[in-house]
C-alpha cells in the first residue's frame, strides 16, 4: 500500500523537498542581499511570469466546440468564475490561511503575500494537472520532477522578498497535486490523451489569465484578485461539456 502509495504521488513530494530548499535558501539570502537586488529579483520573476501567463493563454485559440472558439468559452468561464469567487470571499479565505498560520508562527513579513502568491503560482498551470495525471496514473512523474526543478528555483527569490510564507504554499502543493494524482483514476479515465484534451487545454488557458494577474502583482502594475477566478478552472470544462452536448 505505501509503495503503491509513493508511485502515484512520488513527483508531489519531491516538488515538496525543492520548494522548501528553494525558500530556506532564499531566506538565508534575505539579509544578506542589497535592497536594489531584492527589487529587482522579483521584477525579473514578474516578467518571466508574464511570459508564462501569455504562453498558457494561447492553449485557448486550439479549443472549439459547436463553433464556439475557445476565447469565448475563457470570458466566460472567468466571468461566472470572478463572480463565484467574490460572492464565496475566496480571496479573503486564502489570504486568511495564511494570516492564521502567520499568527501562530509569530512570524513577521509579507508572510500572506508570499503564501497567497506561490500557492496560486505552482499550482495552476498544465504541468501541474497533466503531471499529476500522468503520476497517478501511470506512475511517471516526470513533468512533476520537471516542474519542481522550476518551482525551487523559483523559491529562491520569492522567498527572498516574502519569508517564510513561500515555503508553506508546500502544503497546497500536497493537496492540489497529491489529490490530482490519487483521483486520477476517476477523473481522467474518459480521456484519450491528456496533453491534448480540450477541457484541459481550456483549463491551462484560463490558468494563463491568472498566472498574467500573479506577473501584475509582481510588477505592481495593478492588484488583481488573482484567488477570486479559481472557480473559473471548474467552470470552463463544464461549459465546454455542455455545449458540446447542444
Amino acid at each position: 500500500m505505501l509503495v503503491d502509495f509513493w508511485f502515484k504521488t512520488s513527483g508531489t513530494w519531491i516538488n515538496v523537498i525543492t520548494v522548501v530548499i528553494g525558500t530556506i535558501v532564499g531566506v538565508s539570502l534575505r539579509q544578506k542581499l542589497p535592497s536594489r537586488i531584492k527589487q529587482i529579483i522579483p521584477q525579473g520573476i514578474g516578467l518571466l511570469t508574464l511570459w508564462l501567463g501569455i504562453s498558457m493563454t494561447e492553449e485557448l485559440s486550439n479549443v472549439e466546440v459547436n463553433r464556439v472558439p475557445g476565447v469565448i468559452l475563457g470570458l466566460i468561464a472567468i466571468a461566472l468564475g470572478g463572480a463565484l469567487g467574490e460572492w464565496w470571499g475566496l480571496e479573503e479565505k486564502l489570504n486568511g490561511i495564511g494570516d492564521w498560520l502567520q499568527k501562530h508562527l509569530r512570524h513577521s513579513g509579507q508572510f500572506t503575500e508570499g503564501f497567497v502568491a506561490t500557492s496560486i503560482l505552482f499550482c495552476v498551470g498544465p504541468v501541474a494537472l497533466i503531471g499529476s495525471i500522468n503520476n497517478g496514473l501511470l506512475g511517471d512523474n516526470t513533468l512533476l520532477v520537471l516542474k519542481a526543478m522550476m518551482d525551487g528555483f523559483a523559491s529562491i527569490p520569492f522567498a527572498s522578498r516574502y519569508g517564510i510564507g513561500v515555503g508553506f504554499s508546500s502544503l497546497v502543493i500536497i493537496i492540489y497535486q497529491g489529490g490530482v494524482s490519487l483521483l486520477a483514476g476517476v477523473f481522467a479515465t474518459g480521456m484519450d490523451n491528456p496533453e491534448t484534451d480540450p477541457r484541459l487545454l481550456l483549463i491551462t488557458g484560463i490558468g494563463g489569465l491568472m498566472i498574467l494577474g500573479i506577473g501584475l502583482n509582481l510588477l505592481e502594475i495593478a492588484k488583481v484578485r488573482v484567488a477570486s477566478f479559481l472557480p473559473a478552472l471548474v467552470i470552463a470544462p463544464i461549459l465546454y461539456q455542455l455545449i458540446a452536448w447542444f
